[in-house]
């Protein structure tokens, strides 16, 4: 399948990032998860379907009931792929820790 939509702009979105945190706990209808934001359902059901498009979100069909749950396997991937950067920030910090640490005065008494 070739995704027309980038899943890091995806999850830019602060209303999205919110649906998958709600998702990440149990599956929701589209319904559940609409109610749980000010916006349109509409606006909502866009929403959705970006992170469907993005496999970030699986639908399951249950009887008459679409469902919505998190991929964990493209949150993997997603996960994968900003890991060596935060080993990276994380580094630099230590170290800047470090040299600040040579640099703190002694507090007087």
């Amino acid at each position: 399948m070739d995704l027309r939509r980038d899943v890091f702009q995806a999850i830019a979105d602060p209303t999205r990032r919110a649906i998958i945190t709600l998702v990440a706990a149990h599956a929701m209808t589209p319904g559940a998860i609409a109610e749980n934001f000010d916006s349109a359902r509409q606006t909502i059901s866009k929403h959705i379907q970006i992170l469907t498009e993005c496999e970030i979100l699986k639908q399951e069909q249950q009887g008459r009931e679409i469902y919505y749950h998190l991929n964990p396997q493209k949150m993997k991937e997603i996960s994968d792929f900003i890991e060596p950067f935060r080993q990276l920030w994380e580094e630099r910090f230590n170290k800047l820790e470090n040299i600040m640490q040579q640099y703190k005065t002694p507090k007087k008494k």
